[in-house]
């Protein structure tokens, strides 16, 4: 399929990039998350169907990743966006796009670790200014940081963007039957790798039970044809209500423990 690219399209798609960029790391609002980018991009392209399904999906693969001391993962900032626009422009599959666009979240994962290394000798020159009280010096730091961050993604997302325009149907149209659906089967596991992460991070025993709960109450959910199109609502109401009643209950626990104490005891 061909797909027409404006200059309208090129300049917001990297304002885009740039604000998300920013936001991973500054604005902590969310709007770098791959299920928001790509509906984004994809109302920017016209297809925002496939943007939420592509930002859902990519989503679910990097629902466990997070940073550990300087090691960085691969950056769910461009590879949510490339994710998006590979699918939309070049017709791929949901899940092929999301394994296309690895490389590219690479490419993000070395942008930050180098961006992080050279900022690393500015720290000293952070110091003298905090001993000056000059909080006007540490400002321009983090704003100059951030606009280096900003530009490095939206300069290689814009440039992949464009450039996927003009080759990357001549790439995919080349790319055998059966390698395509490698990716595809690649692209679907991502989203159970990102969970077994999360899983690995917050497993507890005081709470297998409530997993194994959520996890019969998804299938008996989803098996009901007039509510499976709610299903995650549905869920993800039940499960706020399972911790508020926690929380209430423990609040009370806590309160009558500290109410119980009297001066007959010594306390």
């Amino acid at each position: 399929m061909s797909f027409e690219i404006t200059a309208l399209q090129i300049i917001l798609v990297f304002i885009v990039t740039f604000i998300a960029a920013i936001d991973q790391f500054n604005f902590l609002e969310s709007l770098y998350q791959p299920i928001v980018t790509g509906a984004v991009i994809g109302a920017i392209l016209g297809d925002v169907r496939t943007g939420l399904i592509v930002g859902g999906t990519y989503q679910l693969m990097t629902i466990g990743n997070m940073p550990i001391g300087g090691a960085q993962p691969p950056n769910a900032v461009i590879g949510g966006i490339m994710a998006a626009i590979l699918a939309i422009t070049l017709g791929l599959q949901p899940t092929v796009a999301v394994a296309t666009a690895i490389p590219f979240s690479l490419l993000g994962q070395y942008a930050v670790t180098l961006l992080f290394t050279a900022m690393s000798p500015v720290m000293s020159y952070a110091d003298r200014a905090a001993q000056e009280a000059s909080p006007g010096k540490i400002v321009a730091i983090n704003y100059f940081a951030m606009a280096v961050l900003g530009l490095l993604f939206g300069v290689i997302v814009t440039l992949f963007f464009v450039g996927g325009a003009a080759f990357g149907n001549r790439v995919v149209s080349a790319i055998p039957q059966w390698l395509m659906s490698g990716l595809s089967a690649a692209g679907g596991m991502m989203r159970f790798v990102g969970f077994a992460i999360l899983l690995k991070v917050m497993a507890s025993r005081d709470m297998w039970g409530f997993y194994f709960m959520g996890f019969a109450l998804a299938n008996i959910v989803a098996g009901i044809p007039q509510l499976s199109s709610s299903a995650l609502l549905l869920l993800a109401l039940i499960g706020f209500a399972l911790a508020f009643w926690d929380f209430q209950h423990q609040t009370a626990l806590k309160a009558a423990a500290v109410s119980a104490g009297g001066d007959d005891d010594g306390i």
